[in-house]
């Protein structure tokens, strides 16, 4: 049996990458193809996209917040017949010039390139592009060219010729469809969000049956069958009981990082047993709990439901006062401060947030807490006010160039929270808690 592997690349951010990936993605598994999806780069919002798509959780594969050799391990360790890593902007750009990008992902994996151009208001000069991007760096190997937002069949028939005059084949394309304008990232996981999202992969998937040769695209991809580096579920070497983590996640705390989840049941001194809460609809955590994660997501969507189940909001605010162990991230941050907007969170930590004169603050991060180093990513548009009494843990953080910023991470006893998102896959996160 032969397997398929690929990275949708594009010539540019905008050009439709997420259309032709959701979209491949469902058309596969309708055809009862088992589909593994990846993601390049830190997006913990396109691969919520990517589950819906394909059934299955999307993996993020980043080569700034992670080795080459831990990015390489995670793509082996995932077997399916067919795996699809969606790329990341345009098909070189990167955090440091070409280092992180799609093309960067796709060397270090070894894997072929489906090139994704946008034809619109273009014809024949496509040529010049699709030669350039073949040529520009010929380690990255293109398998082939689809092209989006294609007027007509004559309009496709130039956009076939200008593809065979750059030597690459061409698999097809995706018609220009208003309809396949992609919703609003800023939704949540409400139900409304999930039935919008269902109708554009939907519409997609049947976009790309329409006009993409998948046949064609997955031999030009495919690969004998190799043995998969799957792992398993670490044993208790110790003996010791597995720690119990509650991690929340509902429509308002879902961006996780599933390498981090499978990092704590696979821990080498605890295995922890995770145990999934809402912070919107369960009334407390369990009893037996020893730390909980408290990931970003939307708090500012769902504040006065969160607001509203002061049951839950108290049963966090008990186990930190008992020296429970918590770890907040950005709206999970949130949530732990006292009230956000004037809704009332779980009074954990003396600081407030607010969605006014929001200002987007995005970047990947090195962070330094308390001696432990990590990599992470910030993305949020609130910021925190009234923070004089909270304790700053002792921390340092820094963007690409190595430049301080000023995004402070706060640590009261067992609690530490701040608005980057960390990636502690290859880090031992419980070490910040002495375990």
């Amino acid at each position: 049996m032969r397997k398929s592997k690929f990275l949708i690349a594009a010539t540019s951010s905008g050009c439709g990458k997420t259309t032709l990936s959701l979209g491949l993605m469902r058309a596969l598994t309708r055809r009862h193809i088992h589909v593994q999806p990846f993601k390049c780069g830190p997006d913990y919002i396109d691969t919520q996209f990517h589950a819906i798509a394909a059934g299955t959780p999307s993996i993020n594969l980043d080569l700034f917040m992670a080795s080459e050799s831990h990015v390489r391990s995670l793509f082996s360790d995932y077997d399916a017949e067919v795996k699809i890593v969606e790329g990341v902007m345009g098909m070189f750009d990167g955090y440091s010039r070409m280092k992180g990008s799609s093309a960067d992902v796709a060397m270090t994996l070894d894997i072929p390139v489906v090139l994704l151009v946008n034809a619109a208001s273009t014809a024949y000069s496509v040529a010049a592009t699709v030669f350039g991007f073949r040529n520009f760096m010929p380690e990255v190997k293109i398998a082939g060219v689809i092209f989006n937002r294609v007027a007509s069949e004559s309009h496709f028939a130039f956009l076939k010729e200008a593809c065979a005059d750059a030597g690459v084949e061409c698999l097809g394309y995706i018609k220009r469809n208003e309809r396949l304008a992609m919703p609003s990232r800023h939704l949540g996981l409400s139900l409304a969000a999930r039935e919008e999202m269902e109708r554009y992969i939907s519409e997609a998937a049947e976009a790309v049956e329409e006009g993409v040769d998948t046949d064609r695209l997955l031999e030009l991809t495919s690969c004998a069958k190799t043995p998969e580096n799957i792992q398993k579920p670490a044993a208790f070497p110790t003996g010791r009981e597995p720690l119990k983590i509650a991690v929340a996640r509902d429509e308002a705390f879902n961006f996780i990082y599933s390498a981090n989840i499978r990092s704590l049941k696979n821990h080498p001194r605890y295995a922890a047993e995770i145990d999934y809460f809402s912070p919107l609809h369960d009334t407390s955590i369990r009893a037996d709990t020893d730390l909980v994660y408290l990931p970003g997501g939307y708090p500012e969507l769902f504040a006065a439901e969160l607001e509203a189940n002061e049951s839950m909001r108290n049963s966090i605010r008990e186990f930190a006062a008992c020296g429970g162990r918590i770890i907040g991230e950005c709206g999970g941050m949130i949530y732990l401060g006292e009230e956000t907007d004037g809704k009332k969170m779980c009074g954990v930590l003396p600081i407030k947030s607010t969605m006014k004169e929001a200002r987007l603050r995005l970047g990947y991060r090195s962070v330094e807490i308390d001696g432990m180093k990590f990599r992470g990513h910030e993305f949020h548009y609130s910021r925190t006010e009234d923070d004089a009494k909270a304790t700053k843990a002792d921390a340092v953080q820094t963007d690409i160039r190595g430049k301080a910023v000023s995004t402070p991470v706060y640590r009261q006893g067992n609690v530490v929270a701040g608005y980057t998102h960390l990636y502690w896959a290859e880090a031992d996160i419980l070490k910040l808690f002495n375990l």
